[in-house]
């Protein structure tokens, strides 16, 4: 009876803080059953397709329109893949399926599981920063990640397929719009993301581990880059559904 709930029903605001975000690139066929049919993978040479991680340090976030001290201040870690969809009046979308978020608190897992299909958990996260470098770790679920934030020219990492930084702040994110698919309904959810002053900084990283790429088998995940921004005002449109035909 409440399924429909999980559609995003309403518009949602709120303020990034930080959003951290690590691209990785994985040979396109190792990522292709991880995506619904209806979705196609969002590749760069036709050769590499590629996952996200992004850590984001969120506040007020809040139905649109309510009152910032009704927001919630939370850490989200989700892990993302870049995909493309085909609407059925043949418009071409880009945007993210998500595989999993992780938050630090016990409330947004709840409502995150209520009111999306975003398969939220919670873990431990902590985030230090200082000297213009951010650590951020989760004890439990073995995650570290530490990254140099203040470099006048950092270096693409040296497994990067991409040339230039301007090649990889295509798959920088977020991107538009994220998609979500109903496989017994044949239904595909489209949610837009509006984003303001959005100018993602180059970082190098220092160290990371993600055992969430572990847990997906995945044959040598090689860092394509990594980017951040601070202090963006960020909302969601209420998500829309659309049939899908194939």
């Amino acid at each position: 009876m409440f399924s429909g709930l999980k559609n995003h029903p309403f518009a949602i605001e709120a303020f990034f803080k930080t959003s951290l975000v690590l691209t990785f690139s994985v040979p396109k066929e190792q990522l292709q059953p991880l995506i619904p049919a209806c979705l196609t993978l969002d590749t760069f040479q036709d050769k590499w397709a590629f996952l996200a991680v992004a850590l984001v340090h969120t506040t007020g976030l809040r139905p649109k329109g309510f009152p910032p001290f009704m927001g919630h201040e939370f850490f989200l870690i989700g892990y993302r893949i870049f995909v493309r969809y085909t609407t059925n009046t043949g418009k071409k979308l880009r945007g993210l399926y998500i595989l999993k978020s992780e938050t630090d608190r016990k409330k947004i897992q709840f409502l995150g599981n209520i009111f999306t299909h975003y398969q939220y958990t919670t873990t431990d996260i902590s985030q230090a920063i200082s000297n213009h470098r951010i650590e951020i770790k989760s004890l439990t679920g073995g995650l570290s990640i530490a990254a140099e934030t203040e470099q006048a020219s950092p270096s693409l990492p040296p497994s990067s397929p991409f040339q230039s930084w301007k090649e990889a702040r295509q798959y920088a994110g977020p991107l538009p719009f994220t998609f979500s698919f109903n496989q017994k309904k044949k239904e595909v959810l489209i949610v837009q993301g509006i984003r303001e002053h959005w100018t993602p900084q180059p970082v190098e990283i220092k160290g990371y581990k993600v055992p969430f790429l572990d847990a997906l088998h995945l044959q040598e995940p090689s860092l394509a880059s990594a980017f951040i921004i601070r202090n963006i005002p960020y909302h969601w449109k209420k998500g829309r559904i659309e049939k899908w035909n194939g």
